[in-house]
């Protein structure tokens, strides 16, 4: 089997992607399925994995493999590659559709191991390898952030500050000169009530400079901006 379809649907304030590829293996009744992620950005780049994954495994029966791409996971593809019909594509592609993980291209690999394992054999097969595989990848929450720049004397650096502090907003620079200027990152809601907030701290006498949206994540306690 080897479906495609896209899909609409609004744009999100936070996803997940696949950051890194990984790769996990299960073994079921002697036959092995190596599971490899990678992130992509396009089919090309999704079809140039799979094709790689194939030369890698030379000698292996089936390149199952599955795709979601785009930030809105619009661009949706599955493969069984002679499997039984809906035994292994649509299984993983499942398994990448209930994670919530987009720009991401799943392939497993099967060495027969000479016993049949049955439909419901090979989905709980292939949808076990995918999840092998995906615990081993590294996924981050991408959220939609908004960016100011705030301008202030040194009277109102500490009321800033605390506040900031207190509502875990994100200082991303400090500079200090004539004026202390600071660029926070937020989401768009927190970041509303933190200017709010600001202005009303500071009298009316920070200068609040919006500098748009950007979306980050975090991995391993590290900011990340994309």
């Amino acid at each position: 089997m080897e479906g495609k379809r896209e899909k609409e649907t609004a744009a999100e304030e936070r996803y997940c992607i696949l950051y890194e590829g990984g790769s996990g293996e299960i073994t079921e009744k002697k036959s092995r399925f190596i599971a490899c992620t990678r992130p992509v950005s396009s089919e090309e780049e999704a079809l140039a994995f799979v094709e790689e994954m194939r030369k890698k495994y030379w000698d292996a029966r089936h390149h199952c493999w599955a795709y979601v791409i785009g930030e809105r996971g619009e661009q949706v593809r599955c493969s069984d590659d002679g499997e039984p019909s809906q035994t292994a594509g649509k299984p993983m592609l499942d398994v990448l559709l209930g994670a919530g993980v987009r720009g991401i291209c799943l392939v497993v690999t099967r060495y027969f191991g000479g016993t049949l394992l049955g439909t419901g054999g090979l989905v709980r097969a292939y949808q076990g390898a995918a999840k092998a595989g995906l615990e081993n990848s590294t996924i981050v929450e991408k959220r939609l952030g908004k960016r100011v720049r705030v301008i202030t004397d040194y009277n109102g650096v500490g009321k800033i500050q605390y506040l900031a502090a207190q509502k875990n907003i994100i200082t991303l620079d400090s500079q200090y000169g004539e004026y202390a200027e600071m660029v926070f990152l937020a989401d768009p809601a927190e970041m509303e009530a933190f200017c709010g907030d600001i202005t009303e701290g500071t009298s009316g006498k920070a200068k609040i400079l919006p500098e748009g949206t950007v979306y980050y994540g975090r991995i391993g306690g590290e900011l990340v901006l994309f």
